[in-house]
């Protein structure tokens, strides 16, 4: 069962840059917005775009983190950052705009991103 995994690893990890942000949105997501924060949290897996820099461009066996430009630390801290950004505007009480809220949903899909990468990167390494 486990080697069967193991071969359909790069297409689960794909269905699950899908089905994570789906399962966040479903959870804490009105109804009347969750198709615009799927798609802002879909829209970001455009990070992947730095793995064009790479020779090879796609390598199924190759850790993206700290391996691609906008997968490294500095770039993930500043994802965080733009989660914690309207966190800290509602702590203040203060009315968010349209962009500050938009940069939260960014930050958290990139996070997500990061973090399905980085298990897959833990599943790569369990499976040799």
């Amino acid at each position: 069962m486990l080697a069967l995994l193991n071969e359909y690893r790069s297409v689960i990890h794909l269905i699950l840059h899908a089905l994570v942000p789906w399962l966040v949105v479903v959870a804490v997501v009105p109804k009347g917005q969750r198709r615009f924060v799927f798609g802002v949290l879909m829209a970001t897996m455009l990070v992947d775009v730095d793995h064009l820099l790479a020779t090879p461009i796609y390598a199924p066996n190759r850790c993206s983190i700290l391996f691609h430009p906008l997968h490294q630390v500095l770039p993930m801290a500043v994802y965080g950052l733009m989660v914690l950004w309207p966190v800290v505007l509602l702590a203040m009480k203060r009315v968010m705009k349209q962009w500050e809220i938009i940069m939260g949903w960014i930050g958290l899909g990139l996070l997500i991103h990061m973090l399905l990468d980085a298990s897959d990167c833990v599943w790569m390494r369990l499976a040799q």
